[in-house]
């Protein structure tokens, strides 16, 4: 689904998205597009934030506390591309950001690649279980405990985590962890890995310590062998 008021954009959106095997379908105001989302269900949201009516940042807020919604990606495509406005979209819980201007072949590449992550490949799912003092991660389960307690993550949230408890005590750069996590690379978007590492630091609360900066470099898992 495609929320974007510009009809010129969304065209543009929609016409290299077909062009790539997707179906597509444009809503231009944010109140329809909500009750749109609730009936359809769409794999994934294009969201434009500067919308009539309704804005974008507000869609993203309610589809994310609406448990029926909470889990369909968003991918926001906007002209606000400042630190500031990434960091609050991420934290907004988007799963991807795109800046106004765009290229069309980058936005159908972090398409496929939200995609890939939140729904998989459809591969049969491998038997692991990654366990780091207090920290398992199940990756059949996708399930995450912290001394036995389950912490509820976005799919973006535990492949992050799983690709650090994976290597402990070996040091992943931001760019490896964009490509790893995110399946690309592009300069400039480093900084997504530092918002999505506070935020699953924060929901891992006194656990948070394993994952340890290293700075100038990434990221690691403490090794506690």
């Amino acid at each position: 689904m495609i929320i974007e008021d510009d009809r010129d954009i969304a065209d543009l959106l929609s016409f290299n998205l077909k062009a790539a095997g997707f179906g597509c379908r444009i809503w231009q105001t944010g109140c329809n597009a909500l009750s749109e989302v609730r009936r359809c269900r769409p794999d994934l949201i294009l969201l434009d934030l500067m919308l009539p009516e309704v804005d974008g940042i507000d869609i993203c807020k309610r589809l994310k506390k609406d448990p029926d919604t909470a889990s369909i990606p968003v991918l926001m495509v906007t002209a606000k591309g400042t630190e500031v406005d990434r960091i609050l979209g991420f934290e907004l819980g988007a799963d991807d950001y795109v800046v106004k201007p765009f290229s069309p072949r980058e936005v159908v590449l972090r398409v496929k690649a939200v995609l890939s992550r939140v729904y998989g490949r459809h591969e049969q799912p491998v038997s692991r279980i990654f366990s780091v003092g207090p920290v398992t991660l199940d990756v059949q389960k996708h399930a995450v405990l912290i001394d036995g307690k389950g912490v509820e993550l976005t799919s973006t949230e535990f492949k992050l985590l799983q690709a650090l408890i994976a290597n402990p005590g070996q040091v992943l750069t931001r760019n490896r962890l964009l490509e790893r996590v995110w399946g690309y690379t592009f300069e400039g978007y480093s900084r997504t890995v530092d918002t999505h590492v506070r935020r699953l630091r924060k929901k891992m609360d006194q656990a948070a310590g394993y994952i340890e900066t290293v700075r100038g470099v990434g990221y690691r898992f403490k090794d506690v062998t």
